[in-house]
């Protein structure tokens, strides 16, 4: 706290808000682009790690270089080094090693009981950092004169003491305050009904009960739309013909958002978006389908284009317009009940920067224009269910990722060949899905309902916050900024991103060797905290699947992060067992797409988890890719023997070679056939690929699918259908470039008006170039399921009729 607090005196002391982490100055240069990163668990001793609303809107998202103190959003400052080390950075893990003694930051113990020594609640070490801030703000703001605020500040900090104060009493638990008015209607059931029900971790790879009764429903919806997109009689249309279609947005921010909300008009102009069963997202889709799911929208695409007009000029970091979010009603009751409900129920609860980004990211997003309009439903995921009880809409699923390398040694002493073993089965990413049904992680095979998340769970059941108390479910706001949390990357993921600069410069070459000697270690420092939610999963040993790490059955908490780390496209989820999807629609605006091939690790994911029909080798041509980094990524996207994985990165190299690609031991394409070859590789706005249910394992990666080879959709063994709409300049739309216009940064949180009409028109046109290829399709894919249907009618229909025929033969000689 006495680092927070002089991290604040530097603020008011030079009007400066200076930075303390690499994260931002990296992203300007890269755009955001997103690593893969490396976690190692450490046990936790007793530390303060709470941020208020005060520090955030003030400083500490600033030190993201998120917003400029002088009002400008042109440009941004310069970043200086985070200077926490690798060791105070291992002391600081949140999550617990398992077998270690867990003891959380508040002092309670591995049960969540608080020790000796009195109240040490979350909300109590809160209250006590926030006072100290606030008197910190008081006593530095004194000093200032109106003459030096006017110099060097400004005009906002002149009201900071006031702020500070208003925010304090707010804040304060006293009577009367906004903190006792949200922690006493946690306890009414008339506003929390949930309070009243106890929750069970579901152990089954099985679909809910609700997602299945939704997707009956669906279904009658989306026959009727698939005629009308088809322009076919409905009467003809049996429900076991229309394809599972589903839209797939990827992450990068307000662009992904911006882009997404074209990208989602572009087909329900076109009548497509009627015919889908769901959406899945990561980061800036996922607020995309917060909007789209609530009341400020309405479900109406339209609306949400002009709220984003409305709302995206103002930074969510802006000072006064975060602090009156935060002090004035309504806004402040629904911004704040997350985290007070947060801290009182829940001792070792913290409140960290993902937790203060997402509230002002809610601040922006789910509040309308004029801020009186706000609804207190839009603050519960669970909530959009009203959106689909007649499966009036696609159904929407949102990600996160818990990333984690198991402890190998224990003590300075080498790990025993069992726990080796053990690590290899052990995922480094496990990926979660959110809808309004069920917060669930495949690899766990359990998952909770979602008006159950941020309880604390042990042994499958859930534990009341106090007696015959359970919490209210966990705020959208914690959730939006998990799933935008870009930034808790390692150290390592932030060197990486600038160690071609220096490697190219002669004279740090030695800098490098240095820095990359340690690369391990850097791997193990996550300069930001993701942020931590209660372990439904916690004592569950020997009730989940054996590939479970160990650690999680240790931790009461998980720490989540962005999606994007693992895959920026969230394609997984899609393809779990009984969602059946035919047909993945994946528009991606990713900020490095043709670098970064996010639809090939799929490859391994399917691999992994026995999905037939995935379109092996699809996305962009990787003429320069070896057969050690097509390893690697393999390595990061599944978990098994890396000697087989070395052998799947050797096949597909050998499926490039025969398909006319090269690797880099051939270098660059020379002749007019290779050059020719390479040309045709290019993806354009739209292709479309399918998939096959036959073994394939070392032939060429399936060519897009054309007018000339449509037919390979109609084959009886056709797999999964990929329609990939990458998010690319368009001549036809002027003036706008994702690669170099500047706004378009994964880092910016300023839109004009102008420039979202512009990104919504580049979605648009980028849709219509593949709007009938898209079209045919859907509707190749549609026959089949045809054709299929009435062949296997005919089979039965021949069955029958062959058990009758032996049926009247024996009345016959009887």
């Amino acid at each position: 706290m006495a680092r927070l607090g002089s991290q604040l005196r530097l603020v008011l002391s030079t009007g400066g808000l200076q930075t303390q982490t690499a994260a931002a100055s990296l992203s300007r240069r890269q755009h955001g682009r997103r690593s893969f990163i490396l976690w190692r668990q450490k046990p936790e001793p007793k530390r303060l790690s709470f941020r208020t609303p005060v520090v955030i809107t003030a400083s500490v998202l600033l030190l993201l270089s998120l917003y400029q103190a002088d009002g400008s959003h042109s440009q941004r400052r310069e970043l200086k080094p985070n200077a926490r080390g690798i060791t105070d950075r291992a002391q600081d893990q949140p999550q617990l090693q398992s077998g270690s003694p867990a003891t959380d930051s508040a002092g309670a113990d591995e049960h969540g009981e608080v020790g000796k020594g009195g109240d040490q609640s979350a909300w109590t070490d809160f209250a006590s950092s926030f006072e100290g801030i606030s008197s910190t703000i008081q006593t530095e703001g004194a000093k200032l004169t109106d003459s030096v605020v006017e110099l060097i500040m400004p005009e906002w900090t002149k009201n900071i003491q006031a702020y500070a104060r208003k925010l304090q009493r707010e804040l304060s638990i006293s009577p009367g305050s906004l903190a006792d008015e949200i922690w006493q209607e946690a306890h009414d059931p008339s506003i929390n009904p949930e309070i009243n029900y106890e929750a069970k971790v579901r152990v089954s790879n099985d679909l809910c009960d609700e997602e299945r009764t939704f997707l009956a429903r669906r279904r009658k919806v989306t026959a009727v739309a698939l005629a009308k997109y088809l322009d076919i009689d409905e009467a003809d249309v049996h429900p076991d013909d229309v394809p599972v279609i589903a839209l797939s947005g990827s992450g990068g921010g307000l662009r992904a958002l911006v882009a997404g909300t074209g990208s989602y008009l572009a087909t329900v102009e076109d009548g497509l978006f009627d015919c889908v069963t769901y959406t899945s997202g990561v980061s800036g889709s996922c607020w995309l389908q917060t909007l789209f799911y609530s009341s400020v929208t309405g479900g109406d695409i339209h609306r949400a284009i002009d709220h984003l007009k409305a709302r995206l000029g103002v930074h969510i970091a802006d000072p006064p317009t975060a602090f009156s979010s935060l002090i004035s009603a309504p806004t402040n009751k629904y911004l704040l009940s997350g985290m007070v409900e947060k801290l009182k129920g829940d001792p070792g609860a913290d409140f960290g920067l993902v937790d203060a980004y997402g509230m002002l990211l809610a601040a922006r997003l789910l509040v309308p224009k004029g801020e009186l309009e706000v609804n207190e439903r839009d603050f519960k995921l669970s909530n959009q269910k009203d959106y689909l009880q007649y499966g009036q809409n696609p159904m929407p699923i949102y990600t996160a990722v818990r990333h984690e390398i198991p402890e190998l040694d224990t003590a300075g002493s080498p790990a025993s060949e069992e726990a080796k073993d053990r690590a290899k089965q052990q995922s480094w990413f496990q990926w979660f899905e959110i809808t309004p049904y069920e917060f669930f992680c495949e690899e766990f095979n359990a998952g909770i309902p979602t008006w159950a998340m941020g309880r604390k769970f042990n042994d499958g059941s859930d534990l009341p916050a106090e007696e015959h108390f359970r919490l209210p479910e966990l705020r959208m706001p914690l959730l939006m900024g998990i799933w935008g949390s870009a930034f808790c990357a390692t150290l390592s993921h932030y060197y990486r991103e600038v160690r071609p600069l220096v490697k190219s410069l002669s004279a740090l070459a030695h800098v490098d060797d240095l820095i990359w000697g340690h690369n391990e270690d850097l791997s193990k420092v996550h300069p930001i905290d993701p942020a931590k939610l209660p372990n439904f999963a916690f004592g569950m040993k020997g009730k989940l699947p054996n590939t479970v790490p160990e650690s999680i059955y240790g931790n009461e908490y998980l720490q989540l992060m962005d999606a994007g780390m693992s895959n920026n496209l969230p394609v997984y989820p899609l393809l779990r067992p009984g969602r059946d999807v035919d047909i993945v629609v994946a528009f991606d605006a990713s900020a490095d797409i043709k670098t970064d091939n996010w639809l090939s690790v799929v490859e391994g994911y399917a691999r992994q988890r026995g999905i037939k029909g995935w379109p092996v080798g699809i996305g962009w041509p990787r003429s320069r890719a070896s057969t050690s980094t097509t390893a690697k990524e393999l390595d990061q996207a599944s978990e098994g023997n890396a000697e087989d994985k070395l052998a799947e990165a050797k096949d597909y190299q050998a499926a490039r070679r025969a398909d006319g690609g090269f690797s880099v031991n051939e270098g660059p394409p020379t002749t007019p056939q290779e050059k020719a070859n390479e040309t045709a590789r290019e993806l354009g706005y739209c292709t479309v690929w399918v998939g096959t249910t036959q073994e394939r394992s070392s032939e060429p990666p399936p060519p897009p699918v054309d007018d000339m080879t449509s037919w390979k959709l109609m084959e009886p063994d056709a797999g999964i259908t990929v329609i990939y709409l990458p998010f690319l300049a368009n001549e036809k739309v002027e003036g706008v470039d994702p690669t170099t216009s500047e706004y378009m940064s994964t880092w910016n949180f300023v839109y004009t008006p102008e420039q979202i009409e512009s990104v919504v028109r580049l979605a648009r046109a980028n849709y219509a170039e593949g709007r009938r290829s898209i079209q045919n399709t859907v509707r190749a894919v549609y026959e089949r399921k045809k054709r299929i249907r009435l062949e296997r009618e005919r089979m039965v229909k021949k069955e029958q009729l062959k058990r009758l025929f032996r049926l009247r033969e024996g009345d016959h000689f009887s």
